[in-house]
């Protein structure tokens, strides 16, 4: 119990992965302005206007701030499910390629292994994509050189990326080394990653509406200008430090909902993509270490 209390106060008191950083310029200004009326306040000037509460309810400005996490964090959330499906499905499209794909001559398995290679490419290709980062080192590995020069040149590399992996099953198709269902099934895991793709960019290229977003800013300055104002009279040397309370209250809520509106880049409150696709690439090798029961070159030629 103790150690979970010690936890729990270190991640309290933890500065990576909070907002303060980005709102602590908001807060001093709040306690500052705060700390100013209550200075004018005891040298008896008119400061104190409790009427100002009704300028902009708590109610009215608190539900927008709700509205604007509850949306970032729908992005968030959807995005999280469009990886983890990515997850799946190259983990689902890796095996039936190992286990079903025969192997007719003695080149085949290299070539399984490149088609299991350009499924993690897939993935590492829509993580650089979603962040706006070009093709790097981080792919050279996963497929031939070749490849990886044309795959320089593209706009959209996961697109690329998945072309490759259908033509290949479409040629293991035409060889006799998959039968049409076994096709369909690939097909519809391929089709799967690509409207997966879709969704991440459908998250990435429709931001808040900035209309939306320059008002709540609006409300949450005006409501930190006034407050002050409101609670002078009765906190008097206090107005700054509460001021500057609830300033770090809205402006955090705001930070938080603007950080993980986009989850796909390097923040500490973003998806760990870099993680994830790590774990494709040793489910794969781990994979590769296996043996299937397809047909294969090598037991053709023990049988003969």
């Amino acid at each position: 119990m103790i150690a979970e209390k010690i936890k729990w106060v270190r991640t309290a008191l933890q500065p990576k992965g909070s907002v303060i950083k980005a709102i602590l310029k908001h807060v001093l200004w709040c306690g500052a302005f705060g700390f100013l009326i209550s200075l004018l306040h005891h040298f008896e000037k008119p400061v104190s206007q409790p009427i100002l509460v009704n300028v902009i309810p708590s109610i009215v400005l608190g539900l927008l701030l709700v509205f604007r996490t509850n949306t970032a964090y729908e992005r968030f959330w959807e995005g999280r499910k469009c990886w983890g499906s990515i997850v799946n499905n190259v983990r689902n499209l890796a095996r039936q390629i190992w286990v079903s794909v025969d192997e007719i001559s003695p080149e085949d398995k290299d070539k399984k292994i490149t088609a299991l290679n350009l499924l993690v490419a897939f993935a590492v290709t829509t993580k650089l994509h979603l962040r706006g980062e070009g093709v790097n080192s981080e792919l050279e590995d996963l497929m031939p050189s070749t490849k990886y020069i044309k795959l320089k040149i593209m706009n959209n590399p996961p697109i690329e990326v998945a072309f490759w992996i259908g033509d290949y099953l479409q040629q293991q198709y035409d060889r006799n080394c998959l039968n049409s269902y076994q096709l369909t099934s690939m097909q519809e895991l391929l089709n799967s990653l690509v409207d997966n793709l879709g969704a991440c960019e459908r998250i990435l290229k429709t931001p808040m509406p900035l209309a939306y977003a320059i008002h709540l800013k609006q409300l949450l300055i005006l409501y930190c200008f006034l407050l002050p104002f409101q609670i002078v009279d009765s906190l008097g040397w206090w107005t700054g430090l509460v001021s500057a309370l609830v300033g770090f209250t809205l402006f955090g809520i705001e930070a938080i909902g603007l950080e993980i509106e986009n989850p796909f880049g390097y923040d500490a409150n973003d998806l760990p993509l870099d993680a994830i696709c790590e774990t494709m690439k040793r489910n794969i090798d781990d994979l590769i270490t296996l043996t299937p029961n397809a047909r294969s070159h090598q037991q053709d030629s023990i049988t003969n």
